[in-house]
């Protein structure tokens, strides 16, 4: 994991103007959810019992926002109670040695323009953070990603304007 990052300038101004979304330091998101007694939004939470096939059409709990089977290459957006919005969409996601992580997530921040700082400034546009490193972004569906989950341009910029920091994601294997 922490294959890519916010760069450090984002968080006091300078390239900042391309991040979409966030609520200004890492520190006062950390101190806000501390005093709501809520569990970090880095750290996987535990996963919820699968949802049958009665109660959803994905293979994700019925809470989740986003909801990706790495097995079958798919994701789907949904309304947080079961019902599919969008999907479900090819993807694609790591490859061995940068596997996806696997488990329920928060969207912890998006950036409409994101570059990797740790693949040469690769283009990650519509980029969507769920976990540290990790993310939704526009890629390549041919090929494994470095962790992250690929998606076309259409489903991507779908999953930025639909997903909203905090929402739920779960990945299952």
């Amino acid at each position: 994991m922490g294959r890519h990052h916010r760069a450090a300038s984002s968080l006091t101004g300078g390239s900042g103007a391309r991040l979409r979304v966030g609520v200004g330091s890492i520190g006062a998101v950390g101190a806000s959810l501390l005093a709501m007694g809520a569990p970090a939004v880095a750290a996987p939470a535990a996963a919820p019992a699968p949802a049958s096939s009665n109660d959803s059409a994905t293979p994700c709990a019925p809470t989740a926002k986003a909801c990706v089977d790495i097995s079958a290459k798919k994701a789907w957006l949904t309304d947080g109670h079961g019902k599919v919005l969008y999907g479900p969409v090819p993807i694609t996601t790591g490859g061995k040695g940068y596997e996806t992580p696997t488990g329920t997530f928060s969207v912890m921040w998006k950036d409409k323009d994101h570059t990797s700082d740790e693949y040469d400034g690769a283009p990650m546009n519509n980029s969507v953070f769920f976990a540290p490193g990790d993310a939704f972004h526009e890629g390549s569906l041919q090929r494994d990603s470095a962790g992250c989950v690929h998606l076309s341009h259409d489903a991507s910029e779908k999953f930025f304007d639909t997903l909203n920091v905090y929402d739920q994601v779960q990945i299952v294997p």
